[in-house]
């Protein structure tokens, strides 16, 4: 089977091993942990000189202990999807090694179904996975695991949690860890959102205001004002069906549990009409 080479290595993020190794660590290095160990995260997917920084902020409460499984769910840029999708690929690559594909858990998730399967091209051409995969290796260390990758693509409400029925028992596992892959507020011309807040002296302040009304629903872990709130503002929240499947599930485990916000960070202090950012927010799940 195929081995998905790692695309977005040397423009996105470096393609040097050790330079790479140095990076990561010297973010999750500067992060001191304020919740509690991490049952699953939501992080930032852009570009590492942009959103690593903010990603170790998620990254920091991973404890390898027990985990053994990692599930990526990240949105679909580039192929319009309807539901989600699994990779046909054996290993995925990154400069830092090759991580091994859970074939097993990928077949019994086929059997529900419920998912696809994407073509190489799909698979490489997507950046909402990988970004996520150096990170992932960096607090891993040389524990043995594997990756489960979910291509998620539109949903309705009923379709969330029809997924969320299915994955439930594997976040609910102590072995998984589940790695939610989405940006926030994309503003600007080139985006087509430049919704300006009259309350706010300064743009980016609004844009903020804007992902911490969303931040407080998914804190709140409410799938339902999540989904109001997005049809209300359209946030170019680029992750939002991910982000709605993990809200769909959370509510199945029978273990109290708790969604915290550890960071939020934007690419850029937006002044005026021609500026733009890209906010990018990192929360940790953990057992109450």
């Amino acid at each position: 089977m195929a081995t998905r080479k790692a695309t977005h290595a040397g423009s996105w993020y470096t393609h040097r091993a050790t330079e790479l190794a140095q990076q990561l660590q010297g973010w999750l290095d500067a992060v001191e942990p304020s919740a509690g160990a991490a049952r699953a995260v939501i992080a930032p997917h852009a570009g590492f000189s942009y959103s690593g920084p903010t990603a170790a902020y998620a990254y920091k409460h991973v404890q390898p202990a027990t985990i053994r499984r990692v599930f990526v769910l990240g949105p679909s840029h580039h192929q319009y999807l309807r539901g989600c999708a699994l990779t046909s690929c054996a290993w995925y690559e990154t400069p830092l090694g090759r991580i091994a594909i859970d074939a097993d858990t990928c077949a019994d998730l086929r059997r529900s179904g419920l998912f696809e399967s994407m073509a190489l091209q799909t698979d490489e051409e997507e950046h909402s996975i990988e970004m996520h995969l150096p990170y992932v290796q960096a607090v891993m260390r040389a524990r043995a695991y594997t990756l489960v990758p979910v291509l998620v693509g539109s949903l309705t409400p009923d379709e969330c949690a029809q997924y969320g029925r299915v994955l439930a028992p594997h976040l609910a596992d102590p072995a998984c860890l589940f790695v939610v892959s989405s940006d926030f507020c994309h503003w600007g011309r080139r985006f087509n959102y430049r919704p300006i807040d009259e309350r706010y002296a300064q743009i980016c302040d609004g844009i903020e205001a804007l992902d911490r009304r969303a931040m407080e629903f998914i804190a709140n872990q409410d799938a339902a004002g999540f989904h109001a709130y997005q049809k209300e503002t359209r946030n170019t929240i680029c992750g939002q069906n991910p982000i709605l499947l993990l809200l769909h599930t959370l509510p199945l485990l029978s273990s109290p549990h708790s969604l915290v916000w550890v960071r939020y960070a934007q690419s850029s202090k937006v002044a005026s009409r021609e500026d733009s950012s890209v906010s990018y927010a990192s929360a940790v799940v953990a057992l109450a």
